[in-house]
């Protein structure tokens, strides 16, 4: 991987320039898995340029969508089949049962967290279950958006030094992220039940009716 970042910065972001991030952040979401890169350039393009940081952040995450939307097609085209060959019922059943529960929030937590949390089967998903694409385009843009935004503000701080807490943040989530996961998704539907009780009990009386 150090040698495939190597090799982005050195050739294809000097040749193509900020086109060549949303190249690699297109690619990443869509037909290839790059664990990482995105984030990495995003933190060592704002640190060598705090001044234009919002460039590398913008390319990251519009290439992010444009490869996520492809999928996004590929799977409202392909049908829960398709889910099922490359993924197996199994793990189709329980995404939609993610998505049935948590609606959008299943789609906002993968596109949040790094790797290896699974993400293209939940963006494939949203094709196969019918999710809106101004929905789907949106929550993404704001999801990666809050990713990158954060990436890009710790490599204008701390320069070098948020590389190693990215690799930090990537090793322990590796160790514990399944355990965070299932925090998260408890307190998301604690805070959902506690919203919709609240708005049950704010409803006015009916008016009753004359004799």
């Amino acid at each position: 991987m150090h040698k495939v970042v190597l090799w982005i910065q050195s050739v294809v972001l000097p040749t193509l320039g900020p086109a060549g991030l949303f190249l690699v952040a297109f690619c990443d979401s869509s037909f290839l898995s790059l664990p990482e890169i995105n984030d990495i350039l995003v933190v060592t393009s704002s640190s060598l340029r705090p001044h234009a940081a919002w460039v590398p952040i913008t390319m990251a995450t519009l290439g992010s969508l444009a490869g996520c939307s492809l999928l996004w097609e590929i799977g409202r085209r392909g049908g829960e089949p398709l889910l099922e060959r490359r993924f197996g019922k199994a793990q189709v059943a329980r995404t939609r049962a993610a998505f049935e529960r948590w609606d959008l929030l299943a789609l906002v937590i993968p596109a949040l967290l790094p790797p290896p949390m699974p993400f293209k089967i939940f963006v494939l998903s949203a094709g196969v279950f019918g999710v809106p694409w101004r929905r789907f385009a949106g929550t993404l843009i704001v999801a990666r958006g809050i990713r990158y935004v954060f990436w890009g503000a710790l490599g204008i701080l701390y320069g070098d030094e948020a590389l190693q807490l990215l690799r930090a943040v990537d090793a322990w989530f590796s160790e514990w992220g399944l355990e965070l996961l299932g925090v998260t998704a408890a307190a998301a539907l604690v805070a959902l039940a506690i919203w919709a009780v609240r708005r049950r009990w704010s409803r006015p009386a009916p008016p009753a009716a004359k004799a």
